[in-house]
């Protein structure tokens, strides 16, 4: 039987809430030393996933204030997760048909961990690890 998303992933995700600003999101990152951050709403549901990258080309790049934009603006739409007991299979097909690196593992309404590309990789055949990594890096 294969393992599900709650075994693999790393647990106690911190968010960054959706009225703080990208300065703190950018601290909180470097001082957990991660490169990507859920955004959590006043209600405490996940509302978006920030990433280096969003802070990098779509903040500091367009010369926007760090102080000013709020994190809540890069959780627009319905956030990518998956569940806490799905398979370790359905958190590989989830990444490739999104094209992302890391997933929000949810139980229920409560963001439990993070699902990275590395959790994944360790968990999986070597030819499976590279698929998935190919079809993330190849996405445009």
């Amino acid at each position: 039987m294969s393992k599900t998303a709650r075994e693999v992933m790393t647990g106690g995700a911190e968010c960054i809430g959706e009225s703080e600003s990208i300065s703190r999101a950018a601290t909180r990152m470097a001082e957990l030393g991660v490169g990507a951050m859920p955004i959590c709403g006043e209600d405490d549901r996940l509302k978006g996933m920030l990433t280096d990258r969003d802070i990098v080309v779509k903040v500091i790049a367009e010369g926007r204030d760090p102080e000013q934009v709020k994190a809540g603006e890069f959780g627009q739409g319905k956030p990518v997760t998956v569940g806490a007991d799905d398979e370790v299979e359905v958190a590989i097909e989830t990444m490739k048909e999104h094209a992302v690196r890391r997933l929000p593992v949810i139980d229920g309404h409560d963001l439990i961990g993070i699902v990275s590309q590395g959790d994944l990789a360790q968990e999986v055949s070597e030819q499976a690890a590279g698929e998935l990594v190919e079809a993330i890096s190849s996405a445009p």
